[in-house]
């Protein structure tokens, strides 16, 4: 049978997608269509027919693709804060970051998994750090690489951002309440830089996970190690041991951090402590330790009061710092109030600070 109508170069084309079935990715195949017109003209339906069937039978043997899934996650927040003793009295604060993560589940049952950050500003330099225009990185910020699987844990690379196995638990237990612009710096911790790798073994003993982390040396600095457990077998108990190489030359050493925390009913108690310790006498040892005292009044509000103490050999005067907080959640938004008193300000005694901080945040 002949007939003039449209012809069409007709495809069909096996390819793979990954679908959520008991919290598992499962691999199913589907077939594409994928019909082109070509031109006008005459065309025997017979053919036609059997160009259907040559074009079903060669996607049986198509080279199949795998496919993952990419979700974007988002922060944004807004706030008002005033530190006392300065001039222009209040300033007004926001942030914003995007996350993007996919992966995919591949035949060999290797889970990969990417992540990159977009947050403007963070990795700028100079004078022009919050300007649209500013050098450096922005407004790219943390990416990095998982490859996983039950059987053999988890290894991570970082391009940037990435913490090494102590870094990753050194935050004090009071949520490192110092860094609040009272211009007290942050203690040393584990070196991790630019393509280090840590590694989160599978699970072998109940109720303990552990974590071992590598940093390459470059220029003035040597390779680092780190590793880091944590034992979570009591109800409401999670403890932590860590430490870390100091890799930066002339300032090599040791970190370590411990903490733990306990939940009974609606008072959750933390405590920490971080010891760096340098190899050469001509630096100042530093120790810091912490507490925090929380009480969840209902589902959406919680108050808590917390402090930290740094201790710097050679130094009469501790740096001490206090914050009481409260925080409202509804929904993906959380607001936020603190008032924080620092005392002993570079270990100069009588040198103090106080600020006040109003916040909102929101999660997407």
């Amino acid at each position: 049978m002949m007939q003039k109508c449209n012809t069409f170069n007709i495809y069909l084309i096996k390819t793979y997608f990954l679908e959520k079935n008991n919290h598992k990715m499962i691999k199913k195949p589907r077939l594409l269509l994928i019909i082109k017109q070509k031109y006008k003209g005459v065309i025997n339906m017979n053919k036609f027919k059997k160009l259907g069937l040559t074009a079903l039978a060669g996607s049986l043997v198509a080279t199949s693709a795998y496919a993952g899934e990419v979700t974007v996650a988002g922060g944004a927040s807004m706030g008002v804060k005033n530190n006392s003793g300065t001039d222009g009295g209040k300033s007004w604060t926001m942030g914003n970051q995007l996350t993007f993560t996919g992966g995919g589940e591949l035949d060999n049952g290797l889970n990969v998994s990417i992540s990159f950050v977009l947050d403007q500003g963070d990795n700028a330099v100079g004078t022009a750090k919050d300007a649209t225009t500013a050098t450096g990185e922005a407004p790219f910020d943390s990416h990095s690489i998982t490859v996983s699987s039950d059987e053999l844990g988890s290894v991570t690379m970082a391009g940037e951002g990435g913490s090494s196995a102590q870094t990753a638990v050194d935050g004090t237990a009071a949520g490192d309440i110092f860094d609040n612009g009272f211009g007290i710096s942050s203690p040393a911790a584990s070196d991790m830089a630019s393509g280090g790798l840590l590694y989160t073994l599978p699970s072998m003993i109940d109720d303990v996970s552990a974590q071992l982390s590598y940093s390459p040396g470059g220029s003035g600095k040597e390779s680092a190690s780190a590793f880091n457990l944590t034992y979570t077998g009591v109800d409401g108990l999670s403890a932590t041991y860590a430490s870390g190489e100091l890799a930066t030359l002339g300032t090599t050493g040791d970190a370590v951090t411990m903490k733990a925390s306990y939940a009974i009913g609606a008072f959750t108690a933390a405590a920490s402590q971080t010891e760096v310790d340098y190899d050469a006498s001509g630096n100042a040892d530093q120790e810091i330790s912490s507490f925090k005292v929380s009480y969840t009044v209902t589902e959406d509000l919680s108050i808590s009061y917390g402090e930290e103490t740094f201790e710097t050999d050679g130094s009469a005067t501790d740096e001490e710092v206090e914050q009481l907080s409260a925080s409202y959640t509804t929904g993906g938004m959380t607001v936020s109030l603190s008032e924080t008193e620092a005392n002993g300000i570079d270990h100069i005694a009588g040198s103090t600070g106080e600020r006040w901080k109003l916040g909102v945040s929101f999660a997407f």
